[in-house]
This record gives C-alpha cells, structure tokens and sequence, in this order.
C-alpha cells in the first residue's frame, strides 16, 4: 500500500516564483535568475531549455534579460545593486520572507536579534543583511545555549528571535521554551512558513502508519530535508530526487510505503514516481483521499440512463456509439459519424445539410448540448461544421435525426481521463440534483459529485448549487463505462488555504481591512476578511455597554475593521471595529468643554450626589452641594431617576474619566439677607 500526503509537492510561494518566470518567458522576456530559482534541479534544468539562464552576481545580467529574484530571497545590498544599476528585475521572494525582513526592518538600531536556522542558506544570509543591530544564528538547542553563555543578552533593552521559514519545528519549540525562561524581554516571533509546519507535522503522522518513506525533492532544499528527518524517526526513509533512484532501494520488504516531497518538487515529478513505484509493487494500490466510488457511479448511471440509451443507439441498430465513433476516427465512409452544417435555426431544433447524404438533418434541442442552455443559439450558429452521431433514419420523412451532445460527450471523455491523470481543476455547470450527490457538466460530459463532497454542510440542501458554475478535480474513474467522480471541496479547501497563505503574509497589527460578519456569538462577531475569519470581541463593538452584538452589526453586514493581535501559532486573528473618533470621551473633549450648558438625564442617586447621562457613555457627578442654593438633606428630596435637568459642565478629569456638573450654577443665586439692628438693641450693649 502507498499513501501519499495531502500537502506534497509546490507550497504557495514556490509556485508563486515558478508561475512568474514561466510567464515571463510566454511574453516573450529574456530571463535569468539570480541563483536556481528553487532546489530542483529537474524543473531548473526545464527553464534552462526555454532559455532561462541562472547568474550568481547582478554584474552578470545580460543586457536586456530580467533578473528573478529567487524564493527565499537574496542580501539587501544585491537588491541595492539592482536598483542603482537600473536593471530591471522581478522579486519572487517569498511572501512569509518578506515579512522576516520587514520585521527585523523595523526594530531599532540597538535591537538584537535571534535567528534560527542554517547561516550558510540564502535565506538567512537575506535576514542578516537587514538587522540594523547584533544578529546570531543557531541550528539547534546546543547552539543557542551556547550563544547565550557567550553574550550577555540580558543586558539589552532590545531583543528579538525570528526563524528560516523552513526551520525543523519540533527543534523551534525546543529553543522558543529556553527563550521565554531565561530572557522575558525577548519578543519572539513564529515564523515558520505555514506549509513548512503542515507538511513536518503531516510528514511525522505518515511515517509512523508505514513501514517506509519516500521523500522526494531537491538534496539541497532545506525543507526536503526536514521532512527526511522527521519521517526517518519513525520508519525507514529515503531521500530521492527522481524516479530513476528507486532502482536502488528495495520496496518489496515494505507493506505500507508513506511518500511526501518537499515544497520545491514539481507535481510530474511526484506522479512520475508513483507510477514507478506502482508498476514495481504489482497489485500495490495508491491511496489518496478519494473513497470508494462504485456505489456513487452507480446513482450516477441511473441519473443518466435516458442518455445511454440514446448513446448505444445507431442509425440501423448495427453498432454502439463508442463502435460508431471509432470506425468516425478511422474515416470509414460507412461511419455513423457524420459532418454537417447548419443552416437554419429555430427555438426547438437545428437544421444541417449533411456530408454525402440527401436527407435533411436535424438535431433536436435536447440533443445539442450537454451543458445548460437557453436557445440553441447559445451553442450553434449558421454556417457552424459540426460532427454529428446518427441518432435514427426516418425514410417516410426524409431526415436524419442526429446528435451534437453525444460526440461532445466522447471527446470530452479524453479530456476528463487526461484531467485525473494530470490532477487538473475542471470547471463545470451543475446541471442536477441526484440520489446521493449531483451532476455536473464539462466538456460535454457528465461527473457525478458525491455530496460529501460537494462542499455544502450536511444541514444544507444541495438544491443551493444547482446552476453553479463550480471547479473540481476528478478523483476516480471507470474507462469500461465512461464514468467520472468528481470532488468539488478538495479544490475549494485547495484554493482556501491558498488565499489564507496568500492574505496570512500581508497581515500586520494595525492594519485596517474590510470584511464580512460571517456569525454571530454571545461574545463576539466573527468576520470573513478575505478568505480568513476574525473575531470582534464585544468590548470591542462599541464603546458603549451593549448586551449581544446583534445591537451593532448583523450577519452579511460589511465592515471596517482594524488588525488588534495576530497569533501565528494557532491561526486566530483579535480585530477592533469601534472607531476612535467615536469615544464618547474623544466627543466630549470636541463638543463639551467645561462651562458648557446641556441638559442630563438622572440615571442614579446617591447620598452624596446624582449621576446624570451627559452623552451616551459618559455619566457626570451632580453632588449634592452643587444641586440648589439651598440647603437640602439628601438629592432624593428634590431629583428621581429619569428626571432631565439643565445642567453646567464645571470640571473634567479626562485621565480619571471623571466629570462634574453643576445645577445651581444655572439658578440665580440668592441675594443674601443682612440683619438690622435696632436703637434699644445698641442701647443694651
């Protein structure tokens, strides 16, 4: 048995760089990249055939190439070099690279910093070349332990640890551990490439269920060689570059045979491979995420049992149609494949003048197209030369009743088996709802899609895709009965973690993003931001006190949000949504400074005062001395909650969030009384 992991083969910012020297040599460019674009030798060598060339300095740029600036990055004075010679080149630096160096770009000049991984890999040499301050490299636990008895970091008031995208994980904990136990100062920040991490963990889980490994890719690409560690703690493993090098290993002792392959190996190499080891281990079956589909193609034939009908039909009941279309690729004159072009179409049918025959042709609606349709214009037009099966003869009528929709059928059936074997995206229309799944249409013939692996929950009904243009990958076929399965949500869950690795590199706190609440929660609102979901926390909705989302945002609703805190680790995401410019403090210093009159609702007494609602969010103190001129015994006497009252704004407290108010100050005081005194009075003293 050979299981192959999900995750081998191209991660998102190799496949990244490969696309962009293939285009630019398509347009027509003259390229060359500044080293191997990546550790393949096999695909490097395929870009040297196309004229790519590889240079080792910017000084060597032909005139007129384009310099690529290889995945993992180069120094930042190479950069600078490119620059001031005004060479034009293209940076496929990794994205995840990218945001090493703006993170090491960004400290002060004083700062530290930590690396860890190999300090004779590009990538790191890159890293280094943009530190402002001291940097040190260490591979492992002993190295860094090392670095920290020699250097007394303890002393610097800046510190940092960053790590090669495709540092060995189990050994990043190791030292990350060390790290927050002896230096708390230190700010560590994870960044290992999440493909690197997916593919060690996934790697560990493989060899430990086989009795083997075959890891396939570059011997000098860093992260095949991580996976070689990994896997070899727990099963036999091989490090091999091709097909050809399984000559030399003997698999024939292994029952269960686990092959992954680095992030730099191309998807031929991986299957080239696989077929190797297929026809080496005879009977050996290779298992990948597909299940069993006999039973689906089974629901899939009895949704299309009108069409077989139709397709083992010939014009004298002679041949089957597969017969028919053979003898049509042989050119037999006697063939029931015939040319026709049309001239004249009406709503409900098509009609041809047919090659070498004298009744008229016609093709019914039904018969014109296997994809969905609303006139037949939509798939012929007059003057069209199309290849025709012989449905019936009818000599009392003088026409030939003939179909498009069945040759269609037959050659995209070449192109579907073409698709499994190159593990090609199709994109198709579903056309039905069936027992068990739907069917959906691609180069004129059908792919059953089983539900579970339509993409769509379980709570939901399939009804939702009917008419959706959808991509899928064909996992399983049957040649003797021309059927195909098909699966929509591995290439969604595909182009998902695509997008998230995509958005996941261009993410910094801070930043602000548009997204879409997605749910709602008692304690948040999460937000789709663009193929990754954040959560608001409720503190976080408004500045106001509020007892469930609901009361500030719905789900469907878009939003402005800002990036509070990303956790790399555990892929979580902590976003902001209220505004600054509507603290209610932040208003109050711009619309009521003190001596302002306003009017306040009571909200609350207390012996030594009232608290009265001055805007929403912020409650003032009326104390008791500052209610009237008079002399009262306690507020209740002359307020109750829910009374308004005109009010003065006498002091803020913008640090103790504390503001004074004042009802008095808008009576008119009192004049004071002065006592007379009497003539026998003054007598008496």
């Amino acid at each position: 048995m050979i299981n192959l992991a999900k995750t081998a083969g191209f991660c998102f910012g190799v496949d990244r760089a490969v696309n962009l020297v293939y285009e630019l040599v398509e347009k027509g460019e003259k390229v060359c990249t500044l080293g191997p674009i990546i550790h393949n030798s096999q695909l490097v060598a395929d870009l040297e055939s196309k004229g790519v060339k590889i240079i080792d300095k910017v000084s060597d740029c032909p005139d007129g190439y384009t310099i690529v600036i290889r995945t993992h990055g180069v120094e930042k004075s190479i950069i600078d070099e490119a620059k001031c010679s005004n060479i034009n080149y293209v940076d496929a630096t990794c994205p995840f690279v990218s945001k090493i160096h703006r993170i090491v770009t960004e400290q002060p000049d004083d700062c530290v910093t930590l690396i860890a991984g190999d300090e004779n890999h590009p990538e790191v040499k890159g890293i280094r070349s943009y530190c402002k301050g001291e940097s040190y490299v260490f591979k492992n636990q002993e190295e860094l332990e090392d670095i920290l008895k020699n250097h007394n970091l303890g002393e610097k008031k800046s510190l940092i640890c960053v790590s090669q995208t495709t540092f060995s994980l189990k050994e990043w904990k190791k030292c990350e551990k060390i790290l927050k136990k002896l230096y708390t100062n230190c700010r560590i920040y994870s960044t290992i490439c999440n493909a690197t991490a997916d593919r060690q963990e996934e790697a560990a889980a493989l060899s430990k269920d086989a009795d083997a490994v075959i890891v396939i890719g570059g011997r000098h690409s860093s992260n095949t060689c991580k996976l070689r560690d990994v896997c070899k703690v727990n099963a036999d493993t091989f490090l091999i570059e091709t097909s050809a090098e399984l000559k030399t290993i003997d698999l024939s002792k292994y029952k269960v045979i686990g092959v992954t392959a680095g992030a730099s190996t191309p998807a031929v190499i991986i299957k080239e491979v696989l077929k190797s080891m297929s026809e080496e281990i005879i009977e050996k079956e290779v298992e990948t995420t597909s299940a069993k589909t006999e039973e689906v193609v089974e629901t899939a034939e009895t949704a299309d049992k009108a069409n077989m009908a139709a397709v083992k039909a010939s014009a004298d009941g002679e041949a089957s149609f597969e017969e028919m279309l053979e003898e049509s690729f042989r050119e037999d004159e006697n063939s029931k494949v015939v040319k026709g072009t049309v001239v004249n179409i009406t709503p409900t049918e098509v009609f041809v003048d047919v090659e070498g025959r004298k009744q008229t042709g016609v093709i019914a609606f039904d018969d014109l197209s296997s994809e969905p349709i609303t006139k037949p214009e939509d798939a012929v037009s007059i003057g069209d030369v199309l290849d025709l099966v012989i449905m019936k003869t009818d000599d009392s009528e003088g026409v030939l009743k003939l179909s498009k929709k069945l040759v269609d059928a037959f050659k995209g059936w070449e192109d579907i088996v073409a698709a499994k074997e190159s593990d090609e995206v199709l994109e198709g229309t579903v056309i039905s709802v069936v027992k068990g799944g739907v069917i959906v249409v691609t180069k004129g013939s059908r792919v059953f899609v089983p539900a579970s692996l339509t993409g769509v929950p379980r709570n939901q009904e399939l009804d939702v895709l009917k008419g959706a243009t959808v991509r899928f990958r064909i996992i399983d076929i049957n040649p003797a009965r021309r059927r195909a399965v098909g699966s929509i949500k591995v290439v969604a869950i595909e182009e998902r973690k695509a997008q998230q690795e995509a958005l996941w590199a261009t993410l910094e706190e801070g930043q602000k993003i548009t997204g879409t609440v997605k749910s709602l929660t008692s304690y948040g609102a999460f937000v789709d931001i663009g193929g990754m979901d954040g959560m608001i926390h409720i503190s976080e909705l408004s500045w106001n006190r509020i007892k469930h989302p609901s009361e500030v945002v719905n789900v469907g609703d878009v939003v402005e949000v800002t990036i509070k805190a990303l956790d790399a680790e555990n892929k979580k995401i902590s976003l902001g949504f209220k505004k600054i410019e509507d603290n209610p403090w932040e208003i109050l210093k711009r619309d009521y400074p003190v001596g302002t009159d306003c009017k306040a609702k009571i909200v609350s007494i207390a012996s030594f005062g009232a608290f009265a609602n001055v805007i929403p969010g912020i409650d003032g103190l009326i104390h008791i001395s500052q209610i009237s001129w008079d002399r009262i015994k306690t507020p209740a006497d002359v307020l109750n909650v829910g009374d308004e009252v005109d009010v003065r704004i006498i002091d803020i407290d913008f640090d103790k969030k504390r503001v004074s108010l004042s009802m008095k100050e808008l009576i008119e005081k009192p004049e004071q009384t002065i006592e007379i005194l009497s003539d026998s009075d003054e007598t008496e003293e």
